[in-house]
């Protein structure tokens, strides 16, 4: 770039060489164990591959790319890549960004090396940490991903003197997610725009005998949004692999189980402005009544993307919207779930209500014959 003060065009070619090698290998395991140890079947392959064909020219991403999935194993992700071919998994620029939890994902350097170049971004779980929640600054990063602008800067909540986490590379192109640790930031570099984020929303591994979902948690929400302009996003549903890595296996439980049946469907891109369009509309909405009402207090009404005030966080118009928005998510994933032939789950499976009544218990066997595991 010609200003000598704006972010590298992309990462250092170390740094690269080192996202590839791992993603690649990765999807290259995740792909053996699929096809050569157990017997899988993949609908709408061919269409989703479509997508990722017309994505693969960087400049001439339109949109970011949302998938979104049940969550039915430890080994979704990476596994349910596995079912792209050898060329896809080799090209990080043109592969999924993920939610990764912080304390099982980052607990040591090598894990956080190996997860970071494997484009997983360190997630805060409210259960296990209190920087966790809907507003810790990996949304921002989710958000800015899927979006195109230039960030030069760091959220204001972040310390402003951190050391770039890249080996190969000098500068304070970072982010905290705590105020002491400190991540690359993969929004700052354009080769990142418009990227392609997949998300778990039920937030934690859920085996129900029926294969119905979990509710889904509200950080999909914001990703739809906030994110400039509305994303693409396609629904997956995932069966097969919680037998794989079933929450009640029995020693050894870190082997996968092989044999076993293992289905992965992709769903047909959301006509995005008939589902969420009006949504984002009243967003909109009440975002310009926030700053203008902040503008008569002679308050900031110039926010770099990702930053909310009170409001636009608690207000009850944007919960009701958040709401609004997740379960329209959800729905889409049912639609893909029902295209397999399933029953239709019971509608209160999908009300937090309905899992609240699962008690203190946050893993294991629930009450109703589902197990809750570790994400």
């Amino acid at each position: 770039m010609s200003n000598s003060n704006s972010p590298p065009a992309m990462p250092s070619l170390p740094w690269r060489c080192s996202s590839s090698l791992i993603m690649g290998l990765t999807g290259s395991m995740s792909r053996g164990f699929l096809y050569g140890l157990n017997r899988t079947e993949v609908v709408g392959l061919d269409r989703f591959l479509e997508v990722l064909d017309k994505r693969e020219d960087v400049d001439g991403r339109e949109r970011g790319l949302i998938t979104v999935s049940n969550h039915v194993s430890v080994m979704d992700d990476p596994l349910i890549w596995g079912v792209l071919p050898f060329r896809y998994a080799f090209n990080p620029t043109n592969h999924r960004w993920s939610l990764g939890s912080y304390d099982i994902c980052f607990q040591n350097r090598f894990l956080k090396a190996f997860f970071t170049y494997g484009q997983v971004l360190p997630t805060h779980r409210s259960a296990y940490s209190s920087h966790g929640g809907l507003f810790q600054p990996t949304m921002t990063e989710a958000i800015r991903l899927l979006s195109s602008q230039p960030f030069s800067q760091l959220p204001s909540n972040l310390p402003h003197a951190v050391e770039a986490s890249d080996p190969f590379t000098a500068g304070t192109l970072t982010y905290s997610t705590n105020n002491l640790d400190s991540f690359p930031s993969p929004s700052f570099y354009p080769s990142r725009k418009h990227s392609w984020v997949h998300i778990f929303p039920e937030g934690r591994v859920h085996q129900h005998p029926t294969k119905s979902l979990r509710y889904f948690k509200w950080g999909i929400s914001r990703l739809i949004l906030e994110s400039e302009p509305l994303p693409d996003v396609i629904p997956i549903f995932i069966d097969g692999n919680q037998e794989v890595m079933h929450e009640s296996r029995q020693f050894p439980r870190f082997i996968p189980r092989t044999g076993k049946d293992i289905k992965i469907a992709f769903g047909e891109k959301v006509d995005g402005e008939k589902v969420f369009g009006e949504l984002r509309d009243r967003w909109k909405r009440l975002v310009q009544m926030q700053k203008d009402a902040l503008r008569k207090k002679g308050g900031k009404t110039e926010w770099e993307m990702g930053e909310l005030t009170e409001g636009l966080k608690f207000g009850s118009e944007a919960v009701a919207l958040r709401k609004e928005v997740t379960m329209r998510v959800r729905l889409e994933v049912l639609k893909v779930r029902k295209s397999l032939g399933y029953e239709d789950e019971d509608p209160k499976q999908g009300l937090v209500e309905t899992w609240i009544e699962e008690g203190g218990k946050e893993t294991g066997k629930m009450k109703d014959g589902s197990w809750v595991g570790n994400t």
